[in-house]
């Protein structure tokens, strides 16, 4: 009797049993009454607030005394690039000093302005590679800012001081008429600096963009100036050839050339003395 009146026990359900709305992972929808929680994900950082922080980043490398390249580049990676910046140069010293013989001796024999400043041009080619050798001959210099700021005064100098030269030689065949001869010789000179300053341009402003260097920038637009000028002669002479009112053509290109190299050399001057002031007392590589 007494089992008959004890109470039922409380039923423990099967954990074979599945709630059907739970099947294939899904769950009754919540109750869109309640209010949602704020993702807790972290937040997608703004495009703008990285820049400004690469930014300062770059500002306080440059407070250091130091490149933008030393954030870059591991310090073998940085001595490796040295290392082909200075292969680059010496190949640059040996093929435009020998563009530049070569263009002289065709200004002197065919009285071409354009060929004379083609010739000053390599060899202010050649002067920048040797500052650039400078710039990096000291290993442990490499992410110098005052190194670096150092060899583009030079070079700013070098450039105002061709420039102005190119300028006078091609005033004074404009004004006295010179006319240039064309022969092959003018050719195979005109397109083998062309295309020989081309290739040096592309490998000098590579290693430049890599390097954060505005001296090895400066080299590779030296180059593309050259190379343009090499053609340039090719262009003139067989312009000259086909119809004989057009000499000047010659004479005013070299005028150009002498402007474009002018304006670099003093925005590179104005550009940079104020950081070779700045950065004076961070030189600690020497």
């Amino acid at each position: 009797m007494s089992d008959a009146l004890a109470p039922d026990p409380i039923p423990v359900p099967d954990p074979t049993i599945v709630d059907p709305s739970a099947q294939n992972g899904q769950c009754d929808p919540p109750d869109q009454s309640l209010p949602s929680r704020p993702s807790q994900r972290d937040p997608v950082p703004d495009p703008f607030t990285m820049d400004h922080q690469e930014m300062k980043i770059s500002d306080n490398v440059e407070d250091k005394g130091l490149l933008e390249s030393s954030t870059r580049l591991k310090p073998h990676e940085a001595q490796e690039y040295r290392r082909k910046a200075l292969w680059v140069s010496w190949v640059s010293i040996f093929v435009t000093l020998i563009l530049a013989v070569a263009a002289f001796t065709v200004s002197i024999m065919r009285h071409s302005a354009s060929a004379f400043g083609f010739a000053f041009d390599a060899t202010l080619d050649v002067l920048s590679s040797i500052i650039v050798l400078w710039r990096y001959s000291n290993a442990a210099a490499v992410h110098s800012a005052h190194r670096e700021y150092i060899a583009c005064v030079i070079l700013g100098v070098v450039f105002v001081l061709s420039s102005i030269t190119i300028l006078v030689k091609a005033t004074h065949d404009l004004v006295t008429k010179l006319k240039p001869e064309v022969d092959d010789f003018l050719y195979s000179v005109s397109i083998i600096s062309g295309i020989t300053c081309l290739i040096l341009c592309v490998f000098k402003f590579m290693l430049g963009r890599v390097l954060t260097s505005r001296a090895l920038i400066t080299d590779g637009f030296n180059s593309l100036v050259g190379g343009i000028m090499g053609f340039s002669i090719l262009i003139s002479a067989e312009v000259f050839k086909h119809d004989p009112e057009v000499w000047y053509l010659d004479g005013t290109i070299g005028i150009l050339i002498g402007l474009i190299i002018l304006s670099y050399g003093v925005k590179l001057l104005v550009d940079m003395v104020p950081r070779v002031r700045q950065t004076r007392h961070y030189e600690r590589f020497e």
